[in-house]
Formats: C-alpha cells, sequence, structure tokens
C-alpha cells in the first residue's frame, strides 16, 4: 500500500522531525515543524532521493510559515524593483508562495540567493512565474481556477500519488503484456486518441476530433470502443494544444472522469482556450456544444503540468517524460517507460524535425527506445517541401508585390503556432528590409494564443530567446503588430484599411474571422491569400487551394456568392516534417526502435511512409487502422 513507501522514506529521517507527509502526484512532499531541518536537512533529502529515485520535497509546516502580510511585505523588500513584480499569491495549505514579476531572473539572484532568503526570512517556499509580456486574460483565469481550489487540488494530488504508488513494494505480476488501441488517427489526419493498456494501467494518448469531418461519426474519436472504459481510465496525456489531440479532453470530465492530465504548462493553457474557442464555434454553428466551459474548468483543475525532461510516474507501472517536439509551442513527444524496465515506446505525437523562426527541432535522443509511434501528415514520397528560407522568401516577396498593387494580405492560420511562426518571420523579414514596414493584423484567438507566447519565451528556440533577453527585441511587441477586437473594427479594415496583414483563424476557412475577410476580399484581384498550414479534405480552404473559384455562402435567407478573383499562394510554413525530415528522424533516433507505428497521416500517405521505412531500415513497421488493437510487448 502507500505507506509502504513512506515507511521506507521516514527510515532515513531522525524521529520528531517530520509532521506531515503528503503525495502531489508522483512528488512526494514531506512537511516540518522544524525550522532548523527545513533550512539545512544536512544532505537527508538528497540521499532518501537517491535511494528511492523518486521527486521527494521538504517543506516548512503550515504552522511555522511567517504570517501572509508580514511575508509578503518582506517579499517586497527582497525583490529588486528592475524585476517588475506584478503578484504575489500563497498557497497556504501547501506552504507555496507564488512570486509573479515580468523578469523572473531578478527574482531568483544570483545562484538562487534571492530565493534562499525568502526561505529562511518567511518559510515560504517561493514558487516564480513569468507575468505576460502581452496580458492574457485566459492565463489569469486558469491561475484563478486553481488558487480558488486549492483544498481540492491538494486532495486531488494526493489520491494520484496513493493510485501511482499502490502496492510499491510488490509490484512483481505473473503476467506482463501492453496493448495499443487506435481510437482515432489511424491512417489519417485528426481525432488522435490511442489508449494504452496493461495489467495495471489504462493511460490515453490524446483526446481530439478530426475538424474538417462532416459527421459525428468522422468527426469524434472511437470511444465506445470495447476496449475503452471511462471508469477505469488512469491518466490522460495531452501532446499539443491543437484541437485534433485535444478537443475532446473535457468531455471525459463531462462523463464522470476525475483523474489526472498531463501536458506542458503552454498546452494547459493553449488548450484550454482551443476548447472555449470550440464550444463558441459550435453554437455560432447553430449547435449544442457537447460540453460547457465548467467542463473545461474541471480539466484544468486535474491538469498536472511537466516540463521537458522531467521523470514522473504516473501509475504504478508507467512512467513518463514529456520531450520537445519542435511543432507549436509546448508541443511534446511522449516517452513511456512500462514496467520494471519490460518495455519503452515513444509517442512523437506531430512533430518538426528542424529548426523553425520560433523552436528548436525535435529530440531524438531517449534513454531507452523500442516502440515508435510516428506521424505521416506529410510522409507521401512526393511531400518533399523546399528548404525554409525559399518559402520565407516567398512570404515576403508575395506580400511586396500586393502591396504594390494596393492590396491586402489574407493569411488564415491555425491560431496556435502557425501565427506566431508567421509572426516572428514577418518580423525578421521586415527588420532585414524584405518587406514594407505595413499594419500586421491579428484576429480570432491569435491574439490570445499570442499572449500565452509571451509568458513562456523559455520554450523558444535559442535565436529567438537571445533576441528577448538579451536585446530586449520581442517580435511579439512590435508597434506595427495589432488586435482585431470587434466585429466593427474587422469592416473597418475591409472597407477603409490600405494595404495590411491579416492573421486570421481558422487555417482551413473553416468558422472564424477568415471566412469573413474570405468574402469580403475574395473578388478583388487586387488581394491575395496566403494557405500555410494543412488543408484538410473536404474543408473550405482545401476546395480554395485546389482551384474552385465559386462558392456560395448561406446569408439568412439568400444564398451568398462570392468569386474568387485574388491571387492564391500556398506555402509550406509548417509544424510537420515533410518525407526527409521523418526520414531523417527515424534514422537519427538513438537508439534506434525495434518496432515502428505509422499514424496521422492520410491512408496513401500512412503506407507509403512505413514501406519505406522497413525498405530502408529494416525496422518492422506498420500503419494500423483505426480500432486496430495492436500487442507491442
Amino acid at each position: 500500500m502507500t505507506n509502504e513507501i513512506i515507511k521506507e522514506i521516514l527510515k532515513y529521517i531522525p524521529e520528531g522531525k517530520i509532521s506531515d507527509v503528503n503525495f502531489e502526484g508522483a512528488n512526494i512532499v514531506l512537511y516540518t515543524k522544524k525550522k532548523d531541518f527545513f533550512l539545512d536537512n544536512g544532505g537527508i533529502i538528497k540521499k532518501i532521493v537517491d535511494e528511492i529515485k523518486k521527486r521527494v520535497e521538504l517543506r516548512p509546516d503550515p504552522s511555522i510559515c511567517m504570517e501572509q502580510e508580514k511575508a509578503e511585505k518582506a517579499i517586497k523588500k527582497i525583490i529588486p524593483e528592475e524585476a517588475k513584480l506584478s503578484n504575489i499569491i500563497f498557497d497556504p495549505q501547501r506552504s507555496i508562495v507564488i512570486i509573479e514579476a515580468e523578469k523572473p531572473g531578478l527574482v531568483i539572484g544570483k545562484d538562487g540567493e534571492l530565493l534562499q532568503e525568502i526561505r529562511k526570512k518567511t518559510l515560504w517556499v517561493p514558487t516564480i512565474r513569468r507575468t505576460p509580456s502581452i496580458r492574457s486574460q485566459l492565463i489569469e483565469n486558469i491561475r484563478e481556477v486553481l488558487y480558488q481550489n486549492n483544498d481540492y487540488r491538494r486532495k486531488f494530488l494526493h489520491k494520484t500519488g496513493e493510485r501511482i504508488y499502490n502496492g510499491w513494494l510488490r509490484r512483481q505480476k505473473k503476467e506482463e503484456w501492453i496493448r495499443i488501441t487506435y481510437l482515432g488517427s489511424a491512417r489519417e489526419v485528426g481525432r488522435s486518441c490511442i489508449l494504452l493498456q496493461t495489467p495495471e494501467s489504462r493511460v490515453l494518448l490524446d483526446c481530439g476530433i478530426n475538424a474538417g469531418a462532416d459527421t459525428p461519426e468522422e468527426m469524434y474519436p472511437y470511444l465506445e470502443a470495447p476496449e475503452f472504459n471511462i471508469s477505469q481510465l488512469d491518466a490522460v496525456i495531452v501532446s499539443h494544444a491543437h484541437l485534433d489531440h485535444s478537443a475532446l479532453v473535457p468531455y471525459l470530465f463531462k462523463f464522470g472522469y476525475r483523474g489526472p492530465v498531463y501536458c506542458t504548462p503552454p498546452t494547459r493553457d493553449m488548450m484550454a482556450l482551443l476548447q472555449l474557442d470550440f464550444i463558441k464555434i459550435q453554437r455560432d454553428d447553430g449547435k449544442e456544444p457537447i460540453y460547457t466551459s465548467d467542463d473545461v474548468r474541471e480539466m484544468v483543475k486535474h491538469t498536472i503540468t511537466l516540463e521537458y525532461d522531467e521523470v514522473t510516474d504516473i501509475t504504478p507501472d508507467v512512467r513518463i517524460t514529456l520531450y520537445n517536439a519542435g511543432h507549436i509551442l509546448g508541443s511534446a513527444m511522449v516517452h513511456l517507460h512500462i514496467g520494471n524496465g519490460l518495455h519503452n515506446l515513444l509517442y512523437s505525437a506531430d512533430t518538426k524535425f528542424a529548426k523553425t523562426s520560433l523552436l528548436s527541432p525535435a529530440v531524438t535522443q531517449f534513454p531507452r527506445l523500442e516502440t515508435l509511434m510516428i506521424e505521416s501528415t506529410y510522409g507521401g514520397k512526393d511531400n518533399v517541401m523546399p528548404p525554409p528560407f525559399e518559402a520565407d522568401e516567398m512570404l515576403g516577396q508575395i506580400i511586396s508585390d500586393t502591396i504594390k498593387r494596393n492590396g491586402k494580405v489574407l493569411v488564415p492560420v491555425l491560431g496556435s503556432g502557425r501565427a506566431q511562426e508567421i509572426i516572428v518571420l514577418l518580423e525578421r523579414l521586415i527588420r532585414e528590409n524584405k518587406m514594407p514596414d505595413i499594419p500586421i493584423y491579428v484576429d480570432g484567438m491569435v491574439w490570445d494564443i499570442t499572449a500565452i507566447h509571451t509568458a513562456y519565451p523559455e520554450y523558444f528556440n535559442n535565436d529567438v530567446r537571445q533576441q528577448i533577453f538579451n536585446k530586449d527585441n520581442n517580435p511579439f511587441l512590435m508597434p506595427n503588430l495589432k488586435r482585431v477586437g470587434s466585429a466593427k473594427e474587422r469592416q473597418q479594415i475591409i472597407e477603409e484599411t490600405g494595404s495590411c496583414v491579416i492573421l486570421a483563424t481558422s487555417g482551413m476557412l473553416v468558422g472564424g474571422p477568415s471566412v469573413q475577410y474570405f468574402k469580403a476580399l475574395a473578388d478583388n484581384e487586387r488581394n491575395s491569400l496566403i494557405f500555410t498550414s494543412y488543408q484538410a479534405e473536404g474543408s473550405l480552404g482545401s476546395r480554395v487551394q485546389r482551384g474552385e473559384r465559386e462558392f456560395i455562402f448561406r446569408n439568412g435567407t439568400k444564398n451568398e456568392i462570392v468569386n474568387v478573383k485574388m491571387e492564391v499562394a500556398k506555402l509550406e510554413i509548417t509544424g510537420h516534417s515533410d518525407r526527409k525530415e521523418l526520414m531523417n528522424f527515424v534514422a537519427r533516433c538513438n537508439p534506434r526502435p525495434k518496432k515502428i507505428l505509422v499514424n496521422h497521416g492520410e491512408n496513401s500517405r500512412a503506407l507509403n511512409f512505413a514501406s519505406s521505412i522497413h525498405g530502408q531500415y529494416k525496422i518492422e513497421t506498420i500503419a494500423p487502422r483505426n480500432l486496430d488493437a495492436i500487442r507491442i510487448k
């Protein structure tokens, strides 16, 4: 039982030093009423960590922490003004004080000396958070939900820990097996949802939708499959925020799931925003949303965030590590260490194995790896994209040509990821005088997602981090970057504003403000439309890209005919790896996997990619179908 691991830990600690023990997920928290022991435990905690290989933290018992009002004054005296302190929030049940500042490094101090001073003077454990450069109402709301539910969170995290450590010292089982069931994303792009089963655990890898589907049967994962039982689900892991990977997570909470959701901090924030927008889009389309904002809030309450390379147990026999996937901010490949060394599985989700304007390439070095699950969005033999600099140059050229003819440039974007890549790219093109310094309007969720980006610059590649931290030149704070805040402002841009670039959701022209701009700008040959993201089969964007030039829209009781006379271009500014990058990723994986499952790609691309991997690397490779259950051990 769970007290077995606690008994094991307490063997190392002198009697009377510990007042309470709590689990915070897989982390074990010891509380002490002894001030001297809290400030200097003589290396005991390190010794425990080395012995049991678990994360153990020592905190002061809440009863010995300085009174909150006095502690706040003391903290404000310690932190230099230049840090631009914005908020101090106390979590009394856990003896933690959350300090939010624009410049976290100045709060930490050289070698952490200011944090040590805060601990010593107040006996609170400081946690530092960055204040977003652009105010984000959503981040404030998420933090408020977490702060308001401190007591619930504490109990939830403890219960999660009890489940993880249940039977910690006696986990040997007579049979060991691992099974993967595809509830979505097999030989298709969208509705990623994969169930991992062992004798001990049930874990869901992503739970998304197919945004381009016409019917619920094609849009949602196969959650009615016999293998899936929500009451037995131990954990959900979300690789990244895009709706085809995260949209249905709140739906699980609607139907009673109350277990943990693991992801990176940016993923938590962005997926909550995208899910709330998904509710709005369904309402705008005259549909009853499949879940409510209360279900999104419930999901946030149960989310446990992990940084890259942080190792944590999530069930008695599954340990995960998230690695940078290079796809969008906070996107992760999920490495699962299953059983006591039984098997190591990597779910790559969506990956970009190349440095982009904003992010570093996907990681390829892992401690162990036997099975790889890899995407094939651009896995077909002809899906080789031009070098990135060519797409950059072409973007600048199209914009410059459009400006010369006094036109406007519409760039339909995925709110999370591609839009921010394009903003960074446009800033560079302007700085290098490769395009005029014209207004760049962002509409839809793009602004809110950009605000979230400003809270997590440590996730950017080294070039952008240097630009922000050393040169104080944040591309997201360009003076010509302007938010569109209302339908009235949108109409002014269409009717009155001169040449400009408009970044608007959705990227596939499926709902969102991009459709409004498209209808207004399409019949003017001076304007340009630039697609920069994947266009799902059947979407309006796909039809325009294929060459259709007349569309009928329903406007109240009348039909509105839109003729496309604007220039239409397709640039591959994508967060997905192309065929060459995918093959290179497999080649660079260290260690080399023994089995590969190909998913998240159209039927022909998945099959072709699987065949090529097997032919070139002689690795057992299959492209499963939806509802296939595959025993991988």
